[in-house]
Formats: structure tokens, sequence, C-alpha cells
């Protein structure tokens, strides 16, 4: 199965992206933000990063590249989609996910392992873990804190559409400790933490994130 992964102006972590990919079994296909083809990709991956240097809001000039077109069409037809950190952001500013991500409330740039408790493991990209499951995987950003209105985040908890939540700690400030979410359909999953850096012991805090992976290969293989 191939699993594109997008690369933009200001992408840090899209080599990182390929390589889980790679290890959870998948063959990574790398996608160029001002391409308007997705090369017959079964899924795709929004890394993290600085997109075109986030001078506006964070993904907000990334909604506008020429492969997001093709990337907001595929999803909306069902293909999984995950973004991480600034793909979490560039798929909130593309509306294939509500709210949205600001500035942390400690107004600093945060790095560490940050433990998760996974709240749906029915999403094309957590079926290989489980509902109250935690995990450890590394976490950095500026502005991760999620918000939204309140009728919105009363629809996502109510639709059991909160993904990941944050444990122990509230890193950022996102309302309800929300670390990741789905879309009504569980095919497009935007998260915070970055799982790519938690797929082996050598180089990250153990390989919790490679269920992420591995999730979207399985439900792609039984499609």
């Amino acid at each position: 199965m191939k699993i594109g992964v997008v690369t933009f102006p200001g992408s840090l972590d899209d080599t990182d992206a390929q390589r889980a990919v790679r290890i959870a079994g998948g063959e990574a296909v790398a996608l160029w933000h001002g391409d308007h083809d997705l090369k017959g990709v079964d899924a795709v991956i929004l890394p993290g990063g600085f997109s075109y240097g986030d001078y506006l809001r964070c993904g907000a000039i990334a909604r506008f590249a020429p492969v997001m077109t093709e990337v907001i069409a595929a999803a909306e037809g069902g293909m999984p989609v995950l973004g991480i950190c600034n793909g979490f952001q560039i798929l909130c500013e593309s509306h294939l996910l509500p709210g949205a991500l600001i500035r942390n409330d400690h107004r600093h740039f945060i790095c560490r392992d940050q433990t998760l408790k996974v709240e749906n493991a029915d999403t094309s990209w957590t079926s290989d873990l489980s509902v109250g499951q935690e995990i450890v995987i590394p976490l950095k950003n500026g502005e991760g804190g999620f918000v939204a209105d309140a009728s919105t985040v009363e629809r996502l908890e109510g639709e059991g559409r909160v993904v990941f939540r944050y444990v122990d700690v509230n890193p950022n400030g996102s309302v309800n400790d929300i670390a990741g979410i789905t879309n009504d359909r569980g095919n497009v999953v935007g998260l915070m933490p970055h799982p790519e850096h938690a797929v082996e012991d050598l180089t990250g805090p153990g390989t919790d994130g490679l269920g992420l992976f591995t999730s979207a290969l399985k439900v792609l293989t039984a499609s």
C-alpha cells in the first residue's frame, strides 16, 4: 500500500514520516506541495514543520497549495489522511477538521515526551490501538492549543470524535485536554504530537507511534 507524504516549503518531518511508513510495512511516496497529482497513493500524511514559514496563521498558506486541492477531494471521498502538528493545523485551515490551533497558553515552545490516552480506536489511523490505552510520543509545538466554540467541542465529545487526550499535563492549554480529533467519517485524523518520532527504540521514547501507521495499512489492505 502506498502512503503519500506531502512536502511543503518549511516541512521538517516529511522524511521522518516516510521512514515511519516504511517501518510499518508500507511504501512511502513523496508528494510535492505544488503538484496537482497524488501519484496513485492510498493515503496521505501532512507532516510537521513550518509550512511556508508560518508567515500567516500556521497552515493558512499551505491550505491553498495546489496539492491540497487533491488532498481535500480525496479526503472527502474517504481516503485516509493524517495531519501531524503543522499537518493538523493545515487540516483545520482546510476545514477537513473543525476548530483551530492557537499559541500555547504559556507562550513558549514546548518539546517533551508526552503521554496520550487513546479515546477512539475506530478511525483509519487508530484501529491497531485500544480505547483507554496510554502511549508516549514526542510533542513539539509553539501553537498547539486546540480551541473551538462550545457547540463544536460538545459535538466532538458527544460523537466520540476526540481521538487522543493529554494525560498528566496539558502542555499547551488545549480545551478538554484534546490532543487529536477525527472527522465524522473517521478517515481524517489530526494530532499535535509526533507519532513518526516514536517508531524505533533507538531514536525515540519507544515504538508507541507505530500503531498509527500500521492501522492505516491494515485498513487499506482490508478495503
